[in-house]
């Protein structure tokens, strides 16, 4: 009598064949997650182009002088600061206090501090559904001057026109021109967590933010006045 292999047994040796399989596809899959892990953690650098067609593009580290980009950042954050449009989502996750605000992770808790104060940011703040009729926008001087170093420490004097207009009122604008004195925290003193590279790549704060023209805070809209 020829001997046959009866089908319990039969599908009994076929799921070990399928366990055994996917146990090996996991193994394998582990690993390569193990692999990529690194890329959860976003990594800096720059990219510098030039549009000429006998140019290659080169990546390059970040050099030791960051004094140009320093410059940059402070500009940048004057217009996230200030700068307000009609959509409120916008304006809220820009201004949010948490670890994905922009304003907030650049600055120090008592720079942040005295911005969550200013009438503008209490506004955003309240239960809001409806746009807001009020836009500001932030231009610089076309001068290679419309930033520059104070002396020997980390602080910049940037200067800036605001235009702000009420829709309510058509769209004349106010004009308005801030000089203001921002100071940066060393890089080597900060302590950024991954989830604020995103929005601080260079991880510097502003830990001095003081009006030297204009007269207060433009976010301050309820003592506005027009320039002069």
């Amino acid at each position: 009598m020829q001997e046959r292999i009866e089908p319990p047994i039969l599908i009994s040796r076929l799921m070990t064949f399928v366990m055994a399989t996917a146990l090996v596809v996991l193994v394998v899959l582990v690993i390569t997650l193990d692999k990529m892990f690194p890329l959860n953690r976003p990594q800096v650098f720059f990219l510098t182009t030039e549009n000429t067609a006998d140019k290659e593009l080169t990546l390059t580290k970040i050099p030791a002088d960051l004094a140009m980009y320093k410059m940059e950042f402070v500009k940048e954050y004057v217009r996230q600061r200030n700068e307000i449009t009609p959509d409120l989502a916008i304006m809220r996750a820009r201004w949010a206090n948490s670890d994905n605000g922009v304003v907030k992770t650049r600055s120090t808790d008592a720079v942040f501090g005295e911005f969550l104060l200013t009438d503008m940011v209490n506004v955003v703040n309240q239960d809001l559904d409806e746009p807001f009729n009020i836009e500001c926008r932030v231009e610089f001087p076309e001068s290679y001057a419309v930033v520059q170093k104070v002396g020997a420490k980390e602080t910049y004097t940037v200067q800036f026109w605001y235009f702000c207009k009420d829709k309510q009122f058509g769209d004349q604008e106010d004009v308005q021109q801030f000089v203001l004195d921002v100071a940066l925290e060393p890089t080597a003193q900060n302590a950024i967590r991954w989830a604020e590279r995103m929005e601080n790549p260079l991880g510097l704060r502003v830990n001095g933010y003081t009006i030297i023209k204009g007269g207060r805070d433009p976010l301050n809209w309820s003592t506005m006045t027009p320039e002069e």
